[in-house]
């Protein structure tokens, strides 16, 4: 190695690192611990320059200039000949460097034959050179090439060329590095126009991979749309086409607005902070924004909790920072693509109006006064586009127009009726309404003419349930209603596809749609705050009393079809009766079906399965039969019990069974059965009972397993058991669904005047699907369950299951209530808890403790956590009437599920 002394000494000033002393340190000590010192020294500084607020610039700026340091020194301890250099590349060659990137550097040779020349070999130099900075700890990515290789490379590899674009010398010939750049330049290789397309083609996959949304949970601030790498594409482009080396040089070009200069500036600072503090506390180069640091992240960055978490208010800003970065972004590649692709072909405009014209498709102003003259035609824009689906977008010109011009929107512009008719008849557009409405959104205009849709621009709910942020959900609502109306919509959403074409008036349900999540984070009922806005919208927009009393009925009630369907049973007459009641006639359903699937369908995909779907068509059937009854005409329970039975027979004598073998087995059930179970089900599990009968194993448990056939519950896989003399048989099946990862979404449970009880679940498999036709898995239900029940009494061990890794950082406390619903004979629990595994293991064992009976459970999952109903009785099938006895079994149950969820967190 050389010596110390006689390595220069690096020429740029660093003010926080002490050349001197380290040079004395390599004199005397090993060189690996005296860079790893340095290395950890500098980065504690870092860390507490970043936790104080220093400019990130700086520390970004300065971290890059540390390692050209140390490389410097590194390089220099070794002897190499000349026509060799050391290159940084990538991101680093751009002199920026976050705590745990990746520092890309490139050994560049004139030739081939130099990497065998020197004092001691280069090419062995090398190899000690990169085995010495991993020595060090730093992330080294490293490439050895001569000239002609990397132009070779760099003209198949459009990676490699814009790698090669941001390189600088760190040490060795910077002859070299120019050299490179005149053989790799527009002239040579990618010339600007293919460098854009591929460019915009790596942007559109990439963002592909990222559901083409800013507004993911979890994003990636660096590959993400609106993230990082969006600020560094327009870059590279630019620099591209306008031949310049740094981004700074392409102020007075055209390319962008001071605004738009800003708002990249801004944005890249904005995204650093966070990529910096990710990188420090992730202890790794992470990109994606995890639940695991987002809390601690907003701490640092200074945000509180206050209406809403501290952590909903960081996320809030970073996703209209990417929102507003993207914007930018597009407005750039558009004007990318005119100035570069489209320089010369474009055809004559066609005029439109007064204020529009079509070029090659796209909409633009027909002169720069537009927006100034008549700020109407700031919504008109979206109309046109609305009416004709040939125009495909915007000429960047006129976005940044409206950009420009979006401040006319205000008190004054809300309050005109010819805008009020504008938005109006967009929302009536025969095609694109959502793309239109996007685009709004995009270029500022919808929060403006909405400002109530602005203040929910970028909030997010802190859970996995809603996994958009509430004005993304808002348009997804909105484009599954549109789909609704298309011609395959039918076979996934056959009612929903049907209620559309019925509707009086569509826009109606738009607007239900653009007002049902709005008033969301103002620390009251969203669904009454958002009823008054709707309100004070319709009485603008000049709608007619009876559709503002619609529209505002819609969004206060948005949640009622889905929680009825989910959380109370839908097979008791009197629980559909007086939802028939809440709704009121024909029209009110359909309105609240559609809006309802919509919402369902926008919040996660997730949401919607086949279950659900059955049980709000179950619902809609029913209350559409309620209302043409008329709701004075309740249905008579008596007459529904005949006509049940009546049925079952009638499926029964097909199997050969009469109505005295039927009654061997149904003189033992009470009325509850026949009431909340379908005469197909009754006749399948009348049939396997008698036969189980026949079989002299009557003592033996029954378990039938099959998939739904009764209309309301299609999409879920049927787990009949009869099981003679044990009380607990939930706790056994709650059991074993779990160790098979099976979820229960409905429990019924009777017991008979003879000692059996019999129990009907309804089970999905982790995808939220039935079991269909797989054997294999029927047959490890039937073989779990028949362990369990043999082992009922021994659960000291809950159900030991691996956690999701999202799931383990909400741990919100377990909520509880109780009531007695005197009309039904039975009390009503309701849990809310953090979803963990053994959830219902450890409610089926405070039941057991407690005398509990269960008489049916709903079940329903909402990402990270479960909110059940349990409908339950003492044990003589009474009601709970002791006071002291409901607190103890809440009580019990809230602490064994906060203790699990710890456990897991631990």
């Amino acid at each position: 190695m050389s010596d110390i002394d006689a390595i220069p000494y690096f020429e740029k000033p660093i003010l926080f690192f002490e050349q001197g002393a380290f040079r004395k340190q390599l004199q005397k000590r090993n060189a690996i611990s005296v860079f790893k010192e340095a290395i950890a020294e500098v980065n504690e500084q870092f860390d507490l320059r970043f936790r104080e607020g220093e400019n990130i610039r700086h520390l970004i700026y300065d971290r890059a200039t540390f390692i050209d340091c140390l490389l410097h020194y590194a390089w220099h301890l070794f002897s190499w000949s000349e026509g060799i250099a050391l290159l940084a590349v990538g991101g680093y060659g751009r002199g920026e460097l976050h705590p745990y990137s990746d520092i890309d550097i490139l050994v560049l040779t004139e030739d081939d034959e130099i990497l065998n020349q020197g004092p001691q070999s280069n090419i062995e130099n090398i190899q000690n050179f990169v085995t010495l900075l991993w020595d060090f700890g730093l992330a080294i990515g490293h490439s050895v090439r001569s000239i002609p290789q990397c132009i070779e490379l760099a003209k198949d590899d459009i990676t490699i060329a814009t790698n090669l674009m941001e390189a600088r010398t760190l040490a060795g010939s910077a002859r070299l590095q120019l050299l490179l750049q005149a053989h790799t330049s527009a002239d040579k290789i990618w010339t600007a126009a293919d460098f854009f397309r591929a460019k915009y083609t790596e942007q559109y996959e990439r963002h592909k991979k990222h559901n083409h949304t800013e507004y993911n949970l979890e994003p990636n601030i660096k590959n993400a749309p609106g993230g990082l790498r969006d600020i560094q594409t327009i870059s590279w482009v630019a620099k591209r086409f306008f031949g310049v080396n740094n981004f700074k040089q392409l102020a007075g070009r055209g390319l962008f607005t001071d605004e738009e200069y800003n708002i990249l500036l801004a944005g890249e600072e904005d995204l650093w902070r966070v990529r910096y503090a990710l990188h420090m506390l992730a202890g790794r180069a992470e990109e994606r924004l995890l639940f695991d640091y987002q809390k601690e992240i907003a701490k640092l960055l200074g945000y509180q909790d206050d209406t809403r978490l501290g952590v909903e208010n960081f996320m809030r800003w970073y996703y209209r920072t990417v929102l507003a970065l993207r914007e930018v972004n597009d407005v750039m590649l558009h004007y990318l693509d005119e100035v570069i692709l489209q320089a010369g072909q474009h055809s004559q405009p066609s005029q439109i109006n007064d204020r529009f014209q079509r070029v090659d498709n796209y909409i633009e102003v027909t002169h720069d006064k537009v927006f100034e003259q008549t700020p109407s035609a700031l919504l008109e824009i979206f109309v046109l586009l609305g009416l004709d689906r040939s125009l495909v977008g915007v000429r960047a010109s006129t976005i940044r127009l409206i950009r420009e011009h979006r401040h006319l929107i205000d008190e004054d512009f809300r309050e005109n009726p010819d805008n009020q008719h504008l938005f109006l008849t967009l929302l009536r557009s025969p095609v694109g309404l959502v793309t239109q409405l996007r685009r709004m959104k995009r270029y500022g205009i919808l929060g403006l003419y909405l400002p109530e849709f602005g203040r929910v621009t970028g909030q997010m709910q802190h859970d996995l349930f809603h996994i958009y942020t509430v004005d993304a959900h808002t348009l997804l609502v909105i484009k599954f209603m549109r789909r609704f109306r298309e011609e395959g919509a039918a076979e996934r959403f056959p009612i929903a596809s049907h209620v559309m074409k019925r509707l009086p008036k569509q826009e109606l349900l738009y607007i239900a749609g653009l007002y049902h999540d709005i008033g969301k984070g103002r620390g009251g009922d969203h669904s009454e705050l958002g009823a008054v806005d709707a309100r004070e919208f319709c009485e603008r927009h000049g709608l007619s009393k009876r559709e503002t009393r619609l529209i505002a009925w819609l969004v206060e009630k948005h949640l009622l079809m889905s929680t009825v369907s989910q959380k109370q049973d839908i097979s008791d007459p009197d629980v559909i009766h007086n939802f028939a009641l809440e709704v009121g006639d024909q029209t009110r359903l359909d309105y609240l079906y559609a809006l309802t699937v919509a919402d369902m369908n926008a919040t996660n995909p997730d949401v919607w399965n086949s279950w659900r779907a059955s049980l709000m068509r179950q619902l809609y059937i029913e209350t559409k039969r309620a209302l043409r009854r008329g709701l004075e005409n309740p249905v008579d329970a008596q007459e529904l019990l005949e006509e049940t039975r009546h049925n079952a027979l009638a499926k029964l004598a097909d199997k050969g069974i009469n109505e005295e073998q039927a009654q061997s087995f149904w003189q033992d059930m009470d009325d509850e059965y026949f009431l909340r179970e379908s005469h197909i089900d009754i006749a399948l599990q009348t049939e396997a009972v008698l036969k189980h009968r026949e079989q002299e194993n009557d003592e033996e448990p029954l378990i039938q397993i099959s998939e739904t056939t009764t209309h309301g519950y299609e999409g879920a896989t049927q787990v009949f058991l009869r099981v003679k003399d044990q009380a607990n048989v939930f706790a056994a099946a709650a059991i074993a669904f779990s160790q098979l990862g099976l979820s229960i979404v409905d429990a019924r449970i009777y017991t008979d005047s003879s000692g059996y009880t019999i129990d009907t679940f309804y089970v999905l498999d982790e995808n939220g699907n039935s079991l269909g036709e797989d054997e294999a898995s029927k047959n490890k239900i039937l073989q779990a369950l028949k362990e369990e029940l043999a082992l009922v009494g021994e659960y000291s061990d809950i159900i030991k299951r691996r956690t999701a890794r999202e799931l383990k950082y909400f741990a919100m406390p377990t909520r509880t209530s109780i009531n007695t619903d005197f009309r039904s004979g039975h009390t009503v629990l309701e849990v809310t808890s953090p979803d963990r595994p053994g959830f219902l293991a450890i409610i089926a064992e405070a039941f057991t403790e407690f005398g509990i009976q269960l008489l049916n459970a709903k079940i329903t999952t909402l990402g990270e956590r479960v909110e059940d109903v349990f409908f339950i009785s003492n044990a003589d099938g009474q009601p709970l009437s002791d006071p002291k006895l409901c607190e103890d079994l809440q009580a019990t149950i809230c602490r064994r599920l906060d203790r699990q969820v710890q456990k897991e967190a631990s």
